[in-house]
């Protein structure tokens, strides 16, 4: 009994393993033109999205640890002092001497939507099988496990096939990396996703919502006990074995997209550690997106758990 409740009480923390970087986000002050320079103004800011959903999390109050990687530089120097000013554990994170830390780049476009962007992630392919099983405690001792597809496809797989007692969230990322867990949805307990990146898992197009049921049948007979599908405005599609449904906000004008999606999860994750229905997960990861959406920066300071209860008082749902 004793060592059952020793059990519990670590199970008190999240653990997210992904990518961590520096991002350099360009703002144009009017219509973007391609192939041209185009007048705006550029911001430097720490990213990458194991990092940005470990941030919102803490600012939310739940406490994580992150394991990532990053370089000896500049950047990464930066990138665990400010965990430290924060609260975000990147005790058990790697630094690996003469290597740069993954910068991400993009560039937005007139509506403040992400028009381009290039990711140099080189340095995640030093994160081997051997490092993960250094950590094996955390990840067994959490009582959820965030990661990210930034991560070598070999690590994915690893980590999901050997921590049968763990429950796994995915932040499939990009449509090259989604395809990662393609083949792994039963050790998956939730998946947070876009339209573009579910049909590459899936191969089923979306053209309506009955598609996106499909997509759900197909994932639900392979394991997977909840999807979350982003649709930009058009909201969001959510479902698990007894519900299913949308969540639809009026009036978005958002200031940057960049770190939306990263809110989103965390929300879900935030509603995890409390034991909240699927609906009010959508809705309250939908209101953690709309906090991020409404700065400049990819992570809004003002993330937490009053500003989100008084979002969810003000959304519009359609």
């Amino acid at each position: 009994m004793k060592d059952n409740l020793k059990s519990n009480e670590n199970k008190n923390y999240v653990t997210v393993v992904g990518g961590v970087n520096i991002d350099i986000i360009g703002f144009p002050y009017s219509k973007l033109i391609q192939r041209d320079s185009n007048i705006g103004r550029v911001e430097l800011g720490l990213g990458g999205v194991g990092r940005n959903i470990g941030e919102n999390l803490v600012r939310l109050g739940v406490k994580t640890k992150l394991i990532s990687i990053i370089g000896d530089d500049i950047y990464g120097r930066k990138i665990l002092e400010e965990a430290e000013r924060i609260g975000l554990d990147m005790k058990h994170s790697k630094v690996i001497k003469g290597i740069n830390t993954s910068t991400y780049l993009a560039v937005l476009d007139d509506n403040k939507d992400m028009f381009v962007a290039i990711s140099s992630m080189d340095i995640y392919e030093k994160m081997s099988i051997d490092y993960i099983k250094e950590k094996s405690e955390i990840i067994k001792k959490s009582k959820l496990c965030i990661l990210d597809t930034n991560i070598p496809e070999k690590l994915v797989k690893y980590i999901l096939v050997t921590f049968k007692n763990v429950d796994f969230f995915i932040d499939t990322v990009s449509t090259g990396k989604a395809v990662k867990i393609k083949n792994l949805i039963e050790h998956i307990h939730t998946i947070k996703t876009n339209k573009i990146e579910i049909e590459a898992i899936t191969g089923i197009k979306i053209n309506n919502k009955k598609d996106l049921l499909k997509n759900w049948l197909y994932l639900k007979d392979r394991g997977l006990k909840r999807v979350f599908i982003t649709l930009g405005k058009d909201g969001v599609y959510f479902s698990d074995v007894n519900e299913e449904g949308f969540i639809k906000i009026k009036n978005i004008k958002p200031k940057n997209t960049t770190g939306a999606g990263d809110a989103f999860t965390a929300g879900l994750a935030y509603c995890y550690m409390k034991d909240i229905s699927l609906y009010e997960s959508a809705k309250t990861a939908t209101a953690a997106s709309l906090i991020a959406l409404s700065h400049e920066k990819t992570i809004n300071p003002e993330m937490s758990k009053d500003k989100l209860n008084l979002i969810k008082m003000e959304m519009k749902i359609c």
